[in-house]
This record gives structure tokens, sequence and C-alpha cells, in this order.
């Protein structure tokens, strides 16, 4: 079994739809995981969503095209739960949620409290947009 069948066989048995290459790593060197993961971008058998993180894809059922295999909201949770950042749901997010406004957030923002974040997450031309702490008080 060569290193992209035991890729493929490792990506297939996880349960969610994110992949970190840093889970990768055991399976080979540096250098064979990235031509490997490469040709899985090339495939279509990934997509990939932020610097060293993939998402797995599946058939549009409805369109019979290549999509990723999840939201951007489920994405970025399990990006951030991953990577052992905390991230809670932005003001409006928050708003929305407890009928203080009628108006849907049009973009995924995520508080990321204190910490600050630049990593880009960005599925199907959405990208996570950050604020900081908005429980903080002004100085």
């Amino acid at each position: 079994m060569n290193l992209e069948d035991r890729i493929i066989r490792s990506i297939s048995l996880r349960k969610g739809t994110v992949v970190l290459r840093s889970e990768l790593a055991p399976l080979g060197s540096a250098a064979q995981i990235t031509r490997v993961l490469a040709q899985l971008l090339e495939k279509g058998k990934l997509v990939r969503v932020s610097k060293g993180v993939f998402a797995k894809t599946r058939i549009n059922k409805f369109t019979g095209t290549l999509t990723v295999a999840g939201s951007l909201e489920n994405i970025a949770s399990e990006t951030f739960r991953k990577l052992g950042i905390p991230v809670r749901p932005g003001r409006l997010i928050c708003e929305y949620s407890e009928r203080k406004t009628t108006q849907m957030p049009v973009e995924l923002v995520a508080d990321t409290g204190k910490r600050r974040i630049s990593r880009k997450i960005e599925v199907a031309g959405m990208m996570v947009k950050y604020e900081n702490d908005r429980t903080r008080t002004a100085q």
C-alpha cells in the first residue's frame, strides 16, 4: 500500500470534515505529504481551507459537482477546536440569537476573546472574520 492510499484511508476514516496537515505527518516525510496532498487537491478529494488545513469534498446531489462537505460555520468551528483556539459567536450572531434584532448576519464573525488571530479560513469564497473581546471595557 503506497502513501497516497494510506492517506486516503486515514482521511476517509475520520469523522469530521477537517483534516490538519499535522495529523498526517506521522504517515511520511514532509515532502511526501506535500506531494500527496497536492495530488488530492488536484483530484478534488480535498479543498484547502487555510494554511495546513484541508476539508473533505463530496458530490452535490443536485448539481453533480464537487463541493465542500460542510458549511463555513462547521468547518471553522472544527478547525478552531482542532487547533485549540477558543472562539465564541460574534456580536451580530448573539444579538440575532437573543432576538434583539431581526437582521440575520450575512458574514461569519468569530469573537476570539483577547487573542489576536490572523489565520484566513475560506470556504467557497466566504471568509471568517474576527472581532476581539467585545466584553472588554473601553479605556
